[in-house]
């Protein structure tokens, strides 16, 4: 039996001897260290049955922002199987976006980010700057503000949005479903199944089985969220768990990513 082809659709590296990461400090310290590339190719050859076709480099939220743009075209240019970056920008209609980008992200779930601030309209406007150009928004957002991320990308359905870790689900309470629902309902807005603590099964199990009844099959995406996966999970557990859930699906695990991302294979 061929290999499950795989592409990652969020991943994180991050190198602290040149790179500041204030949030780091509210973790328990488990990935306050420098990750790699490599480390990650390490882990995938690991799995047996899978080819790892690459991933989509995902901003980490750095105090220099400008300096891990630099960063990531070294990475890219010294590893093929980085497909694709989602760099950091503030989302206007004149945002700075590097040209090596795919698309950008402004996270929406820090401290420093207000709460209506997908709301403003300069934002709205630069959803439909990205549009235009083609270029699709990362977005990853609170839970209490999900039905305003909602209202944002309503108001620009033209836009390909691809909302992080399952809006950072919490738990299956109706306010949760509710909104997940009409998000399922916009043309152009992929989710990434991750995100979410493993301990509990049932919790996973009924989980993923409302992911896949409430979007449509081409609207998910396999995503690792490594290394940041070690604080609730373990990179192996959470692939093992998608493996048995989604089987060798080609399009969950890569052909969705290439689509959402423009990545040439």
């Amino acid at each position: 039996m061929a290999d499950l082809k795989v592409v990652d659709s969020h991943f994180h590296v991050w190198d602290l001897g040149a790179q500041s990461l204030p949030w780091l400090e509210g973790t328990d310290g488990g990935i306050t260290c420098t990750w790699t590339f490599e480390d990650l190719e390490a882990l995938y050859g690991r799995l047996p049955g899978v080819e790892f076709a690459g991933g989509v480099y995902v901003e980490v939220d750095c105090a220099d922002p400008i300096a891990e743009d630099g960063i990531v075209y070294d990475l890219m240019a010294r590893h093929g199987r980085i497909r694709a970056a989602m760099l950091r920008a503030r989302v206007s209609p004149c945002m700075r976006v590097p040209l090596h980008a795919a698309g950008v992200r402004e996270p929406l779930h820090v401290e420093g980010s207000p709460r209506g601030r997908c709301l403003e309209p300069s934002f709205i406007e630069g959803l439909q700057t990205l549009a235009a150009a083609g270029m699709p928004f990362e977005s990853c957002n609170r839970v209490s503000e999900l039905e305003d991320a909602y209202e944002a990308f309503a108001q620009v359905p033209e836009a390909t949005v691809i909302l992080n870790h399952l809006g950072n689900v919490e738990s299956l309470d109706e306010p949760w479903c509710a909104v997940m629902r009409r998000f399922a309902d916009l043309p152009n807005l992929y989710v990434k199944v991750s995100g979410y603590p493993t301990a509990d099964r049932g919790f996973v199990s009924e989980l993923l089985a409302f992911a896949r009844e409430t979007f449509a099959p081409d609207r998910l995406l396999y995503a690792s969220n490594w290394p940041v996966v070690e604080t609730y999970s373990s990179f192996e557990e959470h692939f093992g768990l998608l493996r048995d859930a989604f089987g060798d699906d080609g399009d969950f695990f890569m052909n969705n990513a290439v689509r959402a991302y423009g990545i040439a294979l």
